[in-house]
């Protein structure tokens, strides 16, 4: 169908604070930005664009093709928009479609009553034109039709993901407490590790920040752990597109030489976990798995790399009580252990990380969930600062 190769709007979502690194994804795949927001980057791209990017991209959620951009101040009015839409040329009569929004207006007190407007349209527009229609529900596994309408103006979108790219699917033993995937791949987009020298990954958990970080090195993209998408729906894709695109994957899959990336955990459990999550992401060979504390974590001399830690953050007072422990032991384990490295905490508890006692360089704001959480980065100096700045001093009045 044309559709597929005719250009529009593509608005492509993440969760919040992550599209500075999603727009690096997009701009790296040869995309130009036209606009990059808080939850979403977007660009003018057709739906056959959208296949790559819901093959390649770890940060998005969602990858949105827009349909219909229209004034709308009442359910009615957003009724007879999407009644104009031909759905009977997007699906078949036969398929299951489900509708998802977000909505921000005074008519609208529940979002569910947005999408039954929505939903009702599109099944009246097949009893007008069709002796049929398709059949609706929650579950996103056929085409996903997404309304986002905010104040006077609403868009309505073919969500050509369906479930959300943000979970990489190799997961199949969370864990406790584990990152989404897309929020690890973006905090290691904010570090300055370069894909070849070693990344160090204390409390490792589930294995999410280690296993993320190999699948970057390695050039191993997200299609490679899923086989369905919402656009295998629509009516003129052509599965010869998909294939051809699928194939650019496992060519593209490159194992570095001499990379080393270690993830420790003094749970054996959670060990066995982030290995077995390892092996599901075909990267098991390349990630070095210790049982140990994040002290006895051994560190590449002169590696010149990352350690990168996500500690628990600490919700109840004793458990914060002890943890403001292990954070001072961990700004011990950088300051002893680490030095020439940049080192990396990721935390929710903003308290807890001025018990590591050394000054961040930088600072750079995340939600995990719900919980405010901030990526400290700390420059390990192999000396001090100042014993540096005078090595350097001497250096240059001998030459």
């Amino acid at each position: 169908m044309q559709l597929f190769s005719t250009p529009n709007r593509i608005v492509i979502t993440c969760h919040k604070w992550l599209a500075p690194a999603l727009e690096q994804e997009v701009a790296a795949l040869g995309f130009e930005i036209e606009e990059t927001g808080q939850t979403s980057v977007t660009i003018i791209g057709t739906l056959n664009d959208c296949i790559r990017l819901n093959l390649h991209l770890r940060c998005a959620s969602q990858v949105m093709y827009a349909l219909k951009t229209f004034p709308c101040n009442h359910p009615d009015e957003l009724y007879q928009a999407a009644l104009s839409i031909s759905w009977e040329k997007l699906m078949l009569p036969t398929t299951y479609f489900s509708v998802t929004s977000n909505v921000s207006h005074s008519s609208i007190n529940n979002g569910l009553f947005a999408n039954l407007r929505v939903k009702d349209a599109i099944v009246d527009r097949f009893r007008n034109q069709m002796n049929g229609r398709p059949s609706a529900g929650s579950e996103l596994n056929g085409v996903v039709v997404n309304l986002f309408w905010k104040y006077t103006e609403a868009t309505l979108f073919l969500d050509t993901s369906g479930e959300t790219l943000a979970k990489h699917g190799y997961r199949k033993l969370p864990g406790k407490a584990p990152m989404l995937e897309a929020l690890a791949t973006a905090t290691i987009f904010s570090t300055k590790w370069n894909k070849q020298t070693p990344f160090i990954n204390p409390m490792c958990g589930s294995g999410t920040l280690a296993i993320e970080a190999a699948l970057m090195a390695s050039n191993r993209m997200p299609g490679l752990q899923r086989s369905t998408y919402a656009f295998m729906h629509l009516i003129g894709f052509d599965s010869k597109v998909y294939e051809m695109e699928r194939a650019k994957l496992d060519e593209l899959i490159s194992d570095p030489v001499g990379l080393v990336i270690i993830a420790s955990d003094i749970s054996k459990q959670a060990v066995e976990v982030a290995k077995t999550n390892a092996q599901a992401a075909g990267v098991e060979h390349l990630i070095q798995f210790k049982v140990c504390d994040f002290e006895q974590t051994p560190i590449p001399i002169d590696g010149n790399g990352v350690v990168m830690i996500n500690p628990e953050y600490g919700e109840r007072l004793g458990v914060e009580a002890e943890l403001a422990e292990t954070y001072a032991r961990i700004g011990d384990f950088f300051k002893r252990n680490c030095k020439g490295y940049t080192g990396y905490i990721f935390t929710g508890n903003l308290a807890l990380a001025k018990k590591i006692r050394l000054q961040p360089s930088r600072k750079r704001e995340f939600f995990n969930a719900t919980i405010d959480c901030r990526l400290f980065e700390y420059e390990l100096y192999a000396g001090s600062k100042r014993t540096d700045k005078l090595t350097q001093e001497v250096i240059t009045k001998e030459e």
